[in-house]
Order: structure tokens, then C-alpha cells, then sequence
């Protein structure tokens, strides 16, 4: 999977992207990460690419020509699949991760200072935002996306099953995750629930649903409604 960023804080995405997963990735090719300065774009000899807004107000505000040129430039004619992360874009789902791990070549846009010029709009496919709240650029945003996705592709994980179950997967139902337990089996007088430890596949598997399901009513109850339970 191929990624490009553009940003105009290249040097954020040197450490993350070389440990981790995000690292074993990358070294076996799985993820094709292209990290570019906006400012590469630019024409002046200040490589600006903000300005002060129209009609007046606080900040700058990053130029539709400059990120069109930029991004443009790098897919010198091959359209990639845009997406503008925005504190005024989509939720960010774990759906939406699998549908973009499922692109060869996806498109970050990372904002800063105001925002965008609102015609930066038109050049993408896509909006995205982490949550309700908002962060000093898009930077931290694409990193987030990017794990999100990479972590889906297949020969990223050691085991393949890590994704099937855990929280907000298709294959859980979209529920939280069951809780999880390891050594000891006594930890200051709370224990591991006996049915864990009694080898018996059928009532583990009954639990750890039922565990789920009461996790997922307790803290996140809409998605179970979404789901049309009760």
C-alpha cells in the first residue's frame, strides 16, 4: 500500500514510521510511505504557503493553489484516492480503515494554522477527523490513519487473528473486546475467571461473548443499539 503524506512538518513522520510495526512494514514492503513538504511547491522565496483570510480574522490560512500544486505534482497524472484530515470531517471507524487499506494508494492532507482555503474541498475524496476536538495540525491525525490501515494489511501482525476479534471488528460484531487475561492467575485478591483456565473451548467462547456484550452496554452502549440489539 502506498501512502503520500503532505504536510508542511515532513521531519514529525521520521521516528514513528521506523519502529514498530509501522517499521516492519515498511522494510518489507508492504507499506510504501512518501512523506512530502508542502512548501516544496512553492514559487516565492519564502516558500509561503498560507496567507491572511478574507474578510479579515485571526490566523493564516493555507492556499488551495500551493497543496493543488503539490499534490498534483507528485501524482503527475495518476489519481490517488484524497483524504483531508479535518477536525470537520467523517468520524474516523474501523470500517473506514479497512476500506482504505483495501486502496493501493491513499492521500493524506495535513492541515495547519486556521485551516484550509475552502476550496481545498474540491481536490479531495474524503474528509476525516479523529474526534470532536481539535489539534494543532493534521500530522498526529495521519499517524493515527496510517496504523489504523497498515496494521489491517495481511503479514503486518505475527498472528492474523489479532484483527478478527478485537474491538469494533466485523467479525465481533462491532462490540468492545472481551477482556483479556494472563499470569498471574491471583493478583491482590482478584482472580482470572475460572472459566479461563478450565479448558473447555465452547464455555470460553460463551463467556468471552457475554463478556463483550456487557462491556460494550456498559461503555459504549450505542453500539450495540446500532446493532440493533437491546
Amino acid at each position: 500500500m502506498r501512502v503520500d503524506v503532505f504536510t508542511i512538518f515532513p521531519e514529525w513522520f521520521a521516528g514513528p514510521f521506523d519502529a514498530s510495526l509501522l517499521g516492519k512494514a515498511r522494510a518489507e514492503g508492504l507499506l510504501d510511505l512518501r512523506v512530502h513538504d508542502l512548501r516544496q511547491s512553492t514559487s516565492d522565496r519564502h516558500r509561503s504557503v498560507d496567507d491572511t483570510p478574507y474578510g479579515g480574522g485571526a490566523g493564516m490560512v493555507l492556499r488551495v493553489d500551493c497543496v493543488a500544486a503539490a499534490i498534483e505534482a507528485v501524482e503527475a497524472g495518476t489519481r490517488t484516492h484524497r483524504v483531508l484530515l479535518t477536525p470537520q470531517g467523517n468520524r474516523f471507524l474501523q470500517p473506514m480503515a479497512k476500506a482504505l487499506t483495501a486502496r493501493e494508494a491513499v492521500t493524506l492532507i495535513c492541515g495547519r494554522y486556521e485551516g484550509f482555503d475552502e476550496r481545498v474541498r474540491s481536490l479531495v475524496d474524503e474528509e476525516i477527523s479523529l474526534g470532536d476536538f481539535v489539534l494543532a495540525g493534521g500530522e498526529i491525525a495521519a499517524m493515527a490513519v496510517i496504523e489504523a490501515c497498515i496494521r489491517l494489511l495481511p503479514g503486518v501482525l505475527g498472528n492474523e487473528e489479532s484483527v478478527s476479534l478485537e474491538s469494533f471488528s466485523e467479525e465481533n460484531d462491532g462490540l468492545l473486546e472481551y477482556p483479556q487475561y494472563t499470569r498471574p492467575a491471583t493478583f491482590r485478591g482478584e482472580a482470572v475467571p475460572e472459566v479461563l483456565t478450565s479448558g473447555d473451548h465452547a464455555r470460553i467462547e460463551a463467556f468471552r461473548r457475554q463478556a463483550a456484550l456487557e462491556r460494550t452496554l456498559a461503555r459504549r452502549p450505542e453500539l450495540v443499539r446500532h446493532k440493533g440489539r437491546s
